[in-house]
């Protein structure tokens, strides 16, 4: 009988101290966030949250942290049919001169009025939708900041803090009028600094420092070529496989050039009955050129340039192998500073080898940020924050499969990748064990990265 009470009474008890512990464990009081990081957090909520007042759009709309930051057909294809970023197909005040619906769905391509919004109808560009990881190394210039894809996307003074007001006045409005309180409200002074200080969080926040002690056959003679100022020529335009030209005579920042992507024959944009106007690039009118983006990030963010014009990484370092390229002021540029006076000549395993090198330097970068959004999960007090960490994770863990997989490179690497995605995603349902399996994750993310690269 006695035994039959202390058994009861431990069955009655066992809950109350786990409750107990649990409870202590949840007292910890979490040491307060530097100003900066506060500021990152706000900038955060007011990027995937804030509407200002307008169509219902928020900056997160055409940049998903679960997309890249960024948006493509494939993703397009998923969102459900009233997502604000189809506001053009069932508010009647949007239907025309706003967005292409049928270019957008079909190639990602967006509406913008870089010359103005005088002429609707005729003074437009479609373009992709630039990611905004890295910004930290790919913004300054000496010729002042650059910005979207030619390098004057932001209004006033062309800074990343003042894009946020270009980008309200063009996307979140409800009306064609544009009218500041009525079709949307400006962002306040507050705001722009918490959105400036959140976008160049994200992402690297220095370059690399190639050649890398890379490990695959091919990625090793693509870092090769890439660096290769006779042969590959990459690393003239892409320091570091960055956003920094250098032709020698120093750095010339992010600069812009003419590289002819605009006189590539079948244009798939161009290829339908939509109006597509040549795009000019920099400056009203403009000069043709456009900025350099970052390459590291470049292999799991396609489409491929302004346009989107191409789809695949490969394409897009064939397209330098190609006429229009070559024909360019970039691409003649080149040759004439070439001692043996030419430009770009690519065999077909040097594209391949080229692509491969730039899958696996994007792995090595989503494998960093798989690994921090890991460690940070760990040491944050907030159930909601954990979820969010560990989710991100998970999908950055995905991009890195997909990607070495698209190149059919390392599967080995690719098997702990999984194997860290699964653990990411049992973290995310566990209570008891989830340090356990974020842990687990961790180690499976070092494995993966261990077999790119010493």
């Amino acid at each position: 009988m006695v035994s039959l009470v202390i058994k009861r009474a431990a069955v009655f008890c066992l809950p109350s101290v786990l409750l107990a512990v649990l409870g202590l464990s949840g007292c910890k009081t979490a040491p307060p966030p530097d100003p900066q990081s506060q500021l990152i957090a706000k900038g955060r909520d007011i990027f995937f949250n804030e509407t200002f007042a307008g169509n219902g759009r928020t900056c997160g709309t055409c940049h998903p942290a679960e997309n890249n930051f960024t948006i493509d057909p494939a993703f397009i294809a998923a969102l459900p049919k009233d997502n604000p970023l189809f506001v053009a197909e069932f508010n009647p005040a949007l239907k025309e001169n706003f967005e292409n619906p049928a270019l957008m769905r079909e190639f990602g391509l967006i509406q913008e009025n870089l010359d103005g919004f005088d002429d609707l109808k005729n003074k437009f560009v479609m373009r992709g939708v630039p990611h905004v990881l890295g910004l930290r190394t790919s913004v300054a210039s000496p010729g002042g900041p650059r910005t979207g894809w030619s390098g004057d996307g932001a209004p006033g003074d062309g800074s990343l803090r003042s894009f946020g007001v270009g980008a309200v006045i063009q996307h979140f409005t409800k009306t064609l009028n544009r009218v500041p309180g009525i079709d949307f409200r400006l962002p306040t002074e507050d705001e722009l600094d918490a959105l400036e200080a959140f976008q160049l969080s994200l992402g690297r926040q220095q370059d690399l420092v190639l050649p890398l002690r890379l490990k695959g056959t091919v990625p090793k003679r693509g870092q090769a070529i890439f660096l290769d100022n006779s042969l590959g020529k990459c690393n003239l335009c892409h320091v570091n496989a960055g956003a920094t030209a250098n032709f020698g005579g120093g750095s010339l920042g992010n600069a812009n050039f003419n590289t002819g992507v605009e006189d590539l024959p079948d244009q798939p944009a161009r290829l339908t009955t939509q109006t597509v106007p040549r795009d000019d690039g920099f400056h009203t009118p403009g000069d043709g050129t456009f900025n350099v983006p970052p390459l590291v990030e470049a292999a799991d963010s396609g489409p491929f340039f302004h346009n989107n014009a191409i789809e695949t990484i490969e394409g897009a370092v064939a397209f330098y192998d190609g006429d229009a390229f070559n024909s360019s002021p970039a691409g003649l540029a080149l040759k004439q500073a070439d001692p043996r006076g030419v430009g770009i000549e690519l065999d077909g395993t040097q594209i391949v080898a080229i692509a491969a090198f730039l899958r696996v330097i994007n792995t090595l970068e989503n494998i960093r940020q798989s690994i921090m959004l890991l460690e940070s999960s760990l040491s944050v007090s907030s159930p909601e924050e954990r979820k969010r960490l560990l989710q991100r994770a998970a999908a950055e863990t995905g991009d890195s499969i997909r990607v070495l997989e698209g190149g059919g490179l390392h599967p080995d690497a690719v098997a702990h990748l999984r194997d860290a995605r699964r653990m990411a995603e049992k973290a995310v349902r566990s209570v008891f064990f989830n340090r356990k399996h974020t842990e687990a994750a961790i180690r499976d993310q070092k494995k993966a990265r261990a077999v790119l690269v010493d």
